[in-house]
């Protein structure tokens, strides 16, 4: 597997640029694009959803983007050190019966020296929206790239 830069330890320019390659790869929702950011055996808790290893993480992303329709996201960093980041993050979508939702959550990731995540735990909780009150649509534009999260 390649390297994926930057490579840890890192500073504040490497960790935000980390977080911002993330948010970009899982606005693609291309699982098997997303995933290769992983080691092999890389281990998560999502929810309550515990996968190890990239096949799984596919299949888990897979589903995911199968009921999460018109999948937006935005990723913040909210802290680093050494091999280990912390995000928070809101995405937007809504379900096969037509409802918005917006879930809010945290993430802490962990990465081995070539820079995959072999590591990431998330707490995740959704909210019920109604259409007039989505605020994301599709990636992030670029001159709205690193400006901070709404609280709400």
């Amino acid at each position: 597997m390649p390297p994926r830069p930057p490579f840890p330890p890192f500073d504040e320019a490497s960790a935000r640029q980390k977080v911002q390659a993330a948010e970009d790869a899982w606005n693609t929702r291309d699982p098997e694009r997303v995933a290769l950011a992983y080691t092999e055996d890389s281990v998560w808790r999502n929810r309550d959803t515990f996968l190890a290893g990239r096949e799984e993480i596919v299949a888990f992303l897979r589903q995911k983007w199968d009921r999460e329709l018109e999948y937006a996201l935005r990723k913040e960093l909210w802290s680093y050190d050494g091999n280990r980041i912390a995000v928070r993050f809101q995405y937007e979508c809504h379900d096969a019966a037509g409802q918005w939702w917006r879930s809010y959550g945290n993430e802490l990731w962990e990465f081995d020296e070539d820079g995959l995540m072999r590591r990431r735990e998330a707490g995740i909780h959704d909210v019920a929206i109604g259409e007039a009150e989505r605020r994301l649509f599709g990636p992030r534009p670029e001159g709205e790239k690193g400006r901070p999260l709404p609280f709400r």
